[in-house]
């Protein structure tokens, strides 16, 4: 019964197919309406489980949904909501070594990711196959929506040709986000993604729409092609997938699971960004507590992380770290520990600090979460 819309266009979205990367907070969402409205086949790309600090954005997971494949659980609700659309399970992490051969089997490419590796993985993929991307991100209070990769519009790289530094844009998980954004703006992600199927109204490309929440204002930014950019533009440098971790300085992460002795030493060493960063383990601090040695642990989270789990040690926030020199400096001639939610932004300030002039000081690897794990169970995963 819509204008412009009618049988044709819910035609278009039945032979439709679109892939989902991410099952998270902007995933629910999307893939609800999009297989309410009929989007004939719906591709969900994601390896993760349904852990119960998910429950209060990912709407699509019930609390007996913990432990399962979020691929499996969300099949399940979808084609119970509509079991005229096929939905098709891709349990396993994106790489460079699958995507290309992933995105040729869709129409459409919609990015709920969470990390910087894999939005530009994801823009690089599409571009490469001739795929839009339809693109939404979520923090705290803020949202972003666009659409990267179509004829004669932007790709991400236009916009965003480098990431930022490892480590100083928290994730979700580190930084929080309000429970319903993700319902919000996974939605105009999901408007954005039909209107493109079936041609109807104006949509994002060449746009890119802001979200906040806290005051509900929007801001439409327009956003140029770079005639310079690596991947779309004139002189492209990139004709292939490259190592997404390494260009955005991704820390590995170690097997946590392993039951061998940790190594109590502080020239362990851990790879972040190409570069070795000096650190400890929680294993070192607990002996280092018991010693008489003096030594500064740092606490680089935010004060709303301390007041859910706390170790010890000086609060002091990573972007405060730069008005508080004086305080540091003093430190100077003793080891200085730096901790926060998971060791990735301890690595940072660590790089950071030795660039100040700073010799003594130390990562703590796996931070607070390996504390809990290992060292003391009663401190809060969170």
């Amino acid at each position: 019964m819509l204008p412009q819309f009618g049988i044709e266009g819910q035609e278009k979205l039945k032979t439709a197919s679109v892939l989902l990367v991410g099952a998270g907070g902007l995933g629910s969402p999307v893939m609800l309406y999009l297989a309410a409205a009929g989007v004939g086949t719906i591709g969900i790309v994601d390896f993760d489980v349904v852990d119960p600090t998910n429950l209060h954005r990912q709407i699509v997971y019930k609390t007996s949904d913990v432990g399962r494949l979020k691929t499996e659980a969300a099949k399940e609700l979808l084609l119970e909501m509509n079991p005229f659309i096929s939905v098709h399970e891709h349990p396993f992490k994106l790489t460079a070594d699958n995507a290309l051969a992933l995105f040729e089997q869709y129409d459409v490419i919609l990015d709920g990711s969470d990390n910087f590796a894999t939005r530009y993985l994801v823009n690089d993929a599409c571009v490469l196959t001739g795929k839009p991307n339809v693109f939404a991100s979520i923090f705290r209070f803020d949202g972003q929506v666009a659409i990267f990769g179509a004829e004669n519009g932007p790709c991400y790289r236009c916009v965003f040709p480098e990431p930022p530094p490892p480590g100083s844009v928290p994730s979700c998980a580190e930084g929080g986000v309000l429970g319903v954004l993700p319902g919000i703006v996974g939605t105009i992600q999901a408007a954005e993604t039909l209107k493109l199927i079936t041609g109807i109204g104006s949509t994002l490309v060449g746009k890119m729409l802001l979200i906040d929440v806290l005051d509900l204002s929007t801001k439409k930014l327009s956003i140029q092609k770079d005639p310079e950019c690596s991947i779309c533009g004139e002189r492209p440098t990139l004709s292939a997938l490259i190592d997404y971790d390494l260009f955005c300085g991704v820390e590995q992460p170690t097997d946590q699971s392993t039951t061998a002795e940790p190594t109590h030493t502080l020239t362990n060493e851990s790879m972040f960004f190409g570069s070795p960063v000096p650190s400890i383990t929680v294993f070192d601090l607990v002996e280092k507590r018991k010693s008489s040695e003096e030594f500064l642990l740092l606490d680089v989270r935010q004060a709303e992380e301390l007041s859910i789990a706390d170790i010890g040690g000086t609060l002091m926030p990573m972007d405060q770290l730069a008005h508080n020199m004086d305080a540091l400096s003093a430190h100077k001639d003793h080891d200085i520990i730096v901790m926060c939610r998971t060791g990735s932004r301890s690595v940072y300030v660590v790089e950071w600090l030795q660039k100040q002039g700073f010799e003594r000081v130390y990562n703590l690897e796996g931070g607070i979460a390996a504390w809990s794990r290992h060292i003391d169970s009663t401190i809060p995963l969170y």
